[in-house]
């Protein structure tokens, strides 16, 4: 099991960066695949971004590539978002991921057996 708790999230404007962190305990970080989704209010929850254990593997979705990079540090048991050029419909609550299986289905929420609580972000004009 792993447990995840994100934090960096908080309200800026459009154009502005936010760095979101999720911090990962229990067993060993860097048997995990690592992921963040989003979910606005009325809609459903949607991939943001994913990365392989050891950072060979990395995916996009095309509404945040060249604007958000995904990085993790396995010395420090944490995954990264780092947020640039936020646009109002970047508004979501954003949730870490993390799947130790065999099989991994990256840019599905399905693949994923970990879920943190999630961070709100809310970008205003």
């Amino acid at each position: 099991q792993v447990q995840l708790v994100e934090a960096g999230g908080g309200l800026v404007q459009a154009g502005g960066s936010l760095r979101l962190s999720c911090a990962a305990s229990g067993r060993s970080f860097r048997i995990y695949h690592m992921g963040w989704f989003r979910q606005a209010p009325g809609k459903e929850r949607e991939f943001v971004a994913a990365i392989s254990r050891i950072s060979r593997n990395i995916y996009y979705a095309d509404s945040v590539k060249g604007r958000f990079t995904i990085s993790r540090d396995n010395y420090k048991n944490t995954v990264y978002l780092q947020m640039n050029s936020l646009e109002p419909d970047d508004t979501a609550v954003y949730y870490c991921t993390a799947e130790d299986g065999v099989v991994w289905s990256a840019m599905t929420a399905t693949g994923y057996h970990y879920w943190g609580q999630g961070t709100q972000v809310t970008v205003s004009l």
